[in-house]
């Protein structure tokens, strides 16, 4: 199939990645291809993932637009409205047989049922306001939806439409070589801000007495200086923003992972890499953690340091082949790339089903 993959263009769909989704987005454009699609890939210029790129913006929006200060700004908005309106005139024009939106703009769901254009949207995080009623209003046999576990599904709809799927998060397990013993050590590993709890982390290995080794982007740096930074040293010690195989190695290395998310955690890309290498977890029991780790980890109560400690302790005691066993039943890229591609067999099969039109603005349309 021709598909247009449309990614959040907050960050460069490069390594090294800013977060889970950049990850996910690059991995599923090569995927796609070498499975034998024709991928054209719409992202941030810089974007670097193998495949034809479009560029939405010239640069990540967050160069220009920090997140941190303009979020839900009228700046922003009309940069990303404009940006996403001529992507999708371009996506109209040239003929794509499926989009797959994994962007979190308003405007793509709704144009994918006023065209009646075949189109998956994947809902990475939870429902927040605006997107919640685009999605909402979109329904239609030809746009499929997606979360990335049942608990998001739940959150995203009580009662799910018909068009609903889940399609879980993959990974090679190739890229994260299983190792049979850790060193001891605990990992923590994802973008440093507050709600994924980088500090509490720290305080929890303290308190259960194992080393830790820190690894990620500092997305906040006033969070990292007043509340990481001054927990460092006496066994705990941030190793940089490590991608790839560098890593995979550190994480084998470790005997543990501490996964701290204070959100409704959509899913836990962090969580399943980890545990490809072999580690059980140590988590707070937020979001869709509990069905991710299943039987391989230990959970506590969301912000408590010395319940995640405890945690710590039983996850030190669990079977590391286990947790690589979960992850090539469940979680793996190929099971991830098939599912989509039922999806996207689903919607340019109901193209043509009898729907109602949509009584959207021409503004809400994009088209403007």
């Amino acid at each position: 199939m021709r598909v247009a993959l449309i990614a959040h263009p907050r960050h460069a769909i490069r390594p090294p990645f800013e977060g889970g989704i950049e990850a996910h987005t690059w991995h599923l454009a090569r995927g796609l291809a070498a499975r034998g699609h024709d991928v054209t890939l719409f992202a941030a210029g810089g974007s670097e993932a193998g495949v034809p790129l479009v560029p939405l913006l010239p640069e990540p929006y967050e160069a220009r637009f920090p997140w941190a200060l303009h979020r839900g700004s009228e700046a922003l908005t009309a940069h990303l409205d404009a940006a996403h309106a001529a992507a999708l005139a371009r996506i109209a024009r040239e003929g794509f047989d499926v989009v797959h939106n994994a962007g979190l703009h308003r405007f793509p769901p709704r144009w994918a049922r006023a065209a009646r254009h075949p189109t998956v949207s994947a809902m990475h995080v939870p429902p927040f306001d605006v997107l919640h009623r685009a999605v909402a209003d979109s329904a239609a046999p030809w746009h499929v939806v997606t979360t990335t576990s049942a608990q998001q599904l739940a959150r995203w709809w009580p009662e799910p439409p018909p068009q609903a799927r889940v399609v879980p998060n993959g990974i090679d397990p190739a890229a994260w070589p299983f190792r049979a013993e850790g060193e001891g050590g605990a990992v923590w590993a994802g973008r440093i801000m507050p709600n994924k709890g980088t500090a509490l982390a720290v305080r929890a290995a303290r308190i259960a007495g194992v080393p830790l080794t820190i690894h990620g982007a500092v997305e906040d740096e006033g969070y990292f200086a007043e509340e990481v930074s001054p927990l460092l040293g006496d066994g705990a010690r941030y190793g940089g923003h490590l991608e790839g195989p560098a890593l995979a190695e550190a994480l084998g290395r470790a005997s543990a992972l501490l996964f701290t998310p204070m959100w409704d955690e959509p899913f836990g890309l962090a969580a399943i890499e980890a545990m490809a290498t072999g580690l059980p977890v140590a988590a707070f029991d937020n979001g869709a953690v509990r069905e991710v780790v299943g039987e391989c980890g230990a959970l506590a109560r969301p912000g408590d340091a010395v319940a995640l400690a405890d945690a710590l302790r039983r996850a030190l005691a669990m079977d590391r082949a286990a947790s690589r066993a979960r992850v090539e039943g469940r979680f793996s890229l190929e099971r991830m790339l098939g599912g989509y591609e039922a999806c996207y067999a689903e919607a340019v099969a109901r193209r043509d089903d009898p729907w109602p039109a949509p009584s959207y603005t021409r503004r809400q349309l994009a088209l403007a």
